[in-house]
This record gives C-alpha cells, structure tokens and sequence, in this order.
C-alpha cells in the first residue's frame, strides 16, 4: 500500500477513538472539474503539448481539525491534519500531504510548527476568484508555498483591526543555498506578514526571505519576495488587487520579477456570481512576461455547493505560446 494512502486510511480509522466536545471535526472540499485544454508550454510548472479533455480534482481535500483545554494559563492545544485527495484517479497516490500541524493558542495568540501555508501565501485571501483552477494566480506568480518544518506565530487581533504572523523554517539539509551550501540553520526561511480588515476592507502586506522562487521568469531559484494584496466587498461588488516583487538571492544577481494581479466578482442575485481576474509578471532582466486572464460563472445550489463554468489563458510573451482551458465543474465543502 502506498504511504499516502496508509495514512489517510490511518486518519479516517482513528476518528471514533476521540469524542469529547472538543474533539475532532472533519471536514473536507470535493471541486471536480471536465475541462478541455489547448497547453503550448506558456507555463513555468512544465512542459506543454497536450490539447485533450481532463477530468480534474482540482485540490479537493480531507481533514481534521480541533483544540482540548489544557491545565495551564487559559491555554489550549490546537491540530490539524489536512490531505489532499485524488477524486479523478490519475494519481497513484489518493492522498497527498496539505496542512499539517500542532499548537498552542490562548491570550497571546497562535503558536503552530509543521508543514503550513507560508504567511506570504496566506495573505492571498480572497483576491484569486479562480483558485485551485487553470486560472489560479499560482500558475504565473511565485510565493504560494506550503513550508515543511515552520514555525510560525499568529498575533490576536489589535487595536483596530490589525494582526501579525511571522515564521520561520529550519531546512534540515533539504536543500542548498545559492552558494552550494546545505540549509542547516534555525532559519533558512524567515518571513512576516501585516493584516488589516475592517468594515469589508482587507489589507495586508508580507516579506518572505529566501524562499523558493518557483514561478521566476527570469529563471532564479530563490528569492526575497514582498507581496501587498487588498480587497473590499461593498454590497453586490467584490474587488481585488495583488502586487508582487521577487528578487534573486544569488550573490551579485540582479535579476527581478514584478507581477500584479487585478480581481472582480458581481453577485447578481443570491445564486449567481460572475467574476474575471487578470494580471502580468514581467521579468526585468529578459524582458519575458507571463499574462494570465480568466472569466467565469459560479451559481449556488444550495448551501457550500456551487456550480462554476470558467475559461483562463496564459500566454508567454517572448516565447509567443499560450495555454488555453475552458470548462465546468461542482465543488462542495462539508
């Protein structure tokens, strides 16, 4: 049996030995998706070529969640294990590691160490309207990282709205640095991030130093990535806008990609919602530019359900390709 599955296995057969009124609450999200794409290789991800129909899974989920008092200072103790589940069956693993962790929280906040969305990729919000689809804002902007082995510490929330995260990531060998070393210290990925929201605003702003580049344009490995996102919902309208600077670590380099994203969504009545999002990341060396846009329709069916239909296209300037996908899918959470 594959380790993937043996764990998931693990984790749904452990459920009945923990009751107690704070105990474990499962939830999950299945988001299946039939799509046709047209891919040339306009993505950083890999290789293109395919124009085919695909039945997705589009990051569905499964998890466990909850918090027990403890003895001690108003304190509780705080899990989660999180996986992802392959619903279409491409994947000869069913379950893939997600969030993953476990903490203390009380008066001064969240305390939490394990494999955790980083606090750059946190910030994102609800800016993306496309996530976990074609038109994800991951598919041409660096920084949406989960870090294994992070520490990290989330504030309550101050004086007017606002909040701080902040963490950092041993990398225990894992990798090397730009010089070729091995990453063995306390924190060989530091990061934090600013958060305000108030009255249906949201604003936040986070640096991560040292991170995986993974989207450069430019072609870095690593990078210091500093990301500001807002959002604001008044009434029917929901609008968006992410700006985001990656510089590369290598001593000497100059190397620099900068990218935005631009977010809107319309809630034309209780059920339906039409949305568009659209954006560049423009490496300042080579000139290459990713584009990324997508239009699509959500209509609720009910509670946590809704049907969607979207079309995305990225294009790569200077390699004059682009990826194309159309389609319809049903997510619901529980």
């Amino acid at each position: 049996m594959k380790l993937g599955n043996a764990l998931g296995i693990g984790l749904l057969g452990a459920l009945p030995l923990v009751s107690g009124a704070n105990g474990p609450t499962l939830y999950g999200k299945i988001n299946v998706s039939l799509e046709h794409v047209d891919f040339e290789g306009a993505s950083l991800a890999g290789a293109g070529g395919n124009d085919q129909w695909e039945l997705n899974s589009n990051a569905s989920r499964l998890g466990i969640k909850g918090d027990f008092d403890l003895e001690v200072g108003g304190l509780k103790a705080i899990y989660l294990a999180e996986y992802g589940i392959d619903v279409d069956g491409d994947d000869d693993d069913t379950f893939s590691k997600r969030n993953i962790y476990g903490g203390l929280t009380g008066a001064f906040g969240t305390l939490r160490a394990g494999n955790i969305d980083s606090p750059l990729k946190s910030i994102e919000g609800k800016v993306d309207q496309f996530n976990d689809l074609y038109g994800d804002i991951d598919h041409f902007l660096g920084g949406q990282t989960r870090n294994s082995n992070s520490v990290q510490y989330l504030s309550p929330t101050l004086l007017g709205g606002l909040s701080v995260h902040g963490a950092f990531s041993p990398g225990e060998q894992e990798d090397t640095d730009d010089n070729g070393e091995p990453d063995d210290d306390l924190a060989d990925v530091v990061s934090l991030a600013l958060v305000w929201q108030r009255d249906g605003f949201y604003a936040a702003l986070a640096y991560e130093k040292d991170q995986a580049a993974r989207r450069a344009v430019d072609g870095f490995r690593r990078a210091d990535i500093l990301r500001a996102v807002t959002t604001y919902r008044w009434r029917v309208l929901e609008l968006g806008a992410l700006y985001q600077q990656a510089r590369d670590t290598a001593p000497g380099s100059d190397l620099e990609d900068r990218g935005y994203l631009i977010s809107a969504a319309w809630h034309v009545d209780e059920r339906l919602t039409l949305k568009a999002q659209g954006g560049e990341n423009r490496g300042e060396e080579t000139d290459e530019k990713l584009t990324l846009w997508a239009l699509g329709a959500d209509y609720s069916l009910g509670r946590n359900t809704v049907a969607y239909l979207y079309l995305s296209n990225l294009e790569r300037d200077e390699a004059g390709t682009e990826d194309r996908a159309v389609g319809s899918g049903l997510a619901f959470k529980f």
